[in-house]
């Protein structure tokens, strides 16, 4: 995550173009190029000659362009305008970092708070009118980030209460793109709280309209998938879940969101090995909850470990003794770094049930007790 490119952005208003009209000319969107400004991606190869003509330099002097400056750390006080927002977006993608560190890092508390200052800033106006739709866009991403971390936190009415703050700042700031990812959340919690129809509901209002990318559809699907399952229409589920895959495999689109980076076949795996572990076809779940835990698609999340989790109830529910053995233990020493309460109450319940089990051997027996003992350890001890 590099820091903003002035350069990039000055040189754009030197040659007379607004963030608008340069997407335009560009037949891109405009969070696209706010995105090159930021640091956040590089413009692809196909565009980089179009880029550099625009600009009127010549295709290497781009380069330099693109060299991001030294981000510094956010502190909010002092700036009403640009500045704000990029200040702003800044934080979001320092929580977002550490989000995905090792296992996740805890971030929902400081999250929330920082969201609750920029709604304070917000609501008293302390901001310049003319960048006002871009700072509401980059509070609705921190409130967005807040609202995962508190769904990850089980904190669940919380969660809920920043969503719909975020997708009203999404909706008045025009940002279509994190109003999509503020839905897919929505309809991921609503799946989690065992509220099917509401997921089902949500991810067809976004595919009935049509407008996002195969890789945005190919999210909203899953969650589809998980609807349906869940209301057991299972052969539907499997066809939306195809439905799916066959999408991931087109290319990448400029337009897709940034945030879409982990809409992979890695994640499609691990949505439907949990929705056949769910309904108790545990076989069915095993191949794909091992290939989302491989992670082969390279884009590494911090909760992948919760499919390690679903796998071992899988093993469990199959009587896998010797593979739910292994993987129990190669879990035990990463639960001191898992900060997702998600996992951890699911991983504390997995070991419950395979310890109720009377057929299951004393080794794996003690594994268990072993992860019960750690999950419930004191995480400030050292």
């Amino acid at each position: 995550m590099a820091g903003k490119r002035k350069r990039l952005a000055q040189r754009r208003k030197t040659c007379g173009y607004t963030q608008e009209k340069f997407a335009e000319a560009l037949r891109v969107d405009r969070t696209t190029v706010q995105r090159w400004e930021r640091g956040d991606v590089d413009p692809q190869p196909h565009q980089r000659p179009k880029v550099a003509r625009l600009l009127r330099v010549e295709p290497e002097e781009l380069d330099a362009l693109l060299v991001s400056d030294t981000p510094a750390l956010p502190v909010l006080n002092g700036d009403r305008g640009e500045g704000l927002a990029l200040t702003i977006r800044e934080m979001s993608r320092r929580l977002i970092a550490l989000d995905n560190e090792m296992n996740g890092l805890p971030i929902a508390d400081v999250a929330a708070r920082s969201f609750k200052k920029v709604h304070r800033r917000l609501g008293e106006g302390e901001y310049d009118l003319k960048s006002e739709h871009d700072i509401q866009a980059a509070a609705a991403e921190l409130a967005e980030v807040a609202g995962w971390a508190l769904f990850d936190a089980e904190k669940h009415g919380p969660a809920r209460r920043f969503n719909q703050e975020a997708l009203f700042l999404a909706k008045i700031s025009g940002d279509r793109a994190i109003e999509l990812l503020i839905m897919q959340n929505m309809a991921m919690q609503a799946g989690w709280l065992g509220r099917p129809r509401e997921e089902l509901a949500i991810a067809r209002s976004i595919i009935e309209q049509g407008r996002v990318s195969p890789r945005i559809e190919a999210i909203f699907r899953v969650r589809e998938a998980k609807g349906l399952a869940s209301s057991g229409q299972e052969s539907e589920a499997v066809c939306s879940f195809d439905r799916a895959r066959s999408l991931i495999q087109d290319s990448e689109r400029s337009n897709d969101p940034l945030w879409a980076w982990w809409v992979t076949a890695d994640e499609i795996d691990g949505n439907q090995g949990f929705a056949f572990q769910e309904s108790g076809q545990w076989r069915k779940g095993i191949p794909h909850l091992q290939r989302a835990l491989r992670q082969e698609s390279g884009a590494k999340v911090g909760y992948r470990a919760i499919s390690a989790v679903r796998l071992l109830g899988c093993f469990l529910g199959v009587h896998a003794w010797r593979d739910a053995e292994d993987l129990a233990e190669s879990i035990i020493p990463i639960i001191g770094e898992t900060s997702s309460a998600r996992t951890l109450r699911l991983l504390s319940d997995t070991a419950q049930n395979g310890k109720s089990m009377p057929a299951a051997p004393s080794n794996l027996r003690d594994a268990l007790d072993h992860i019960e003992s750690v999950v419930n350890d004191d995480p400030y001890e050292i």
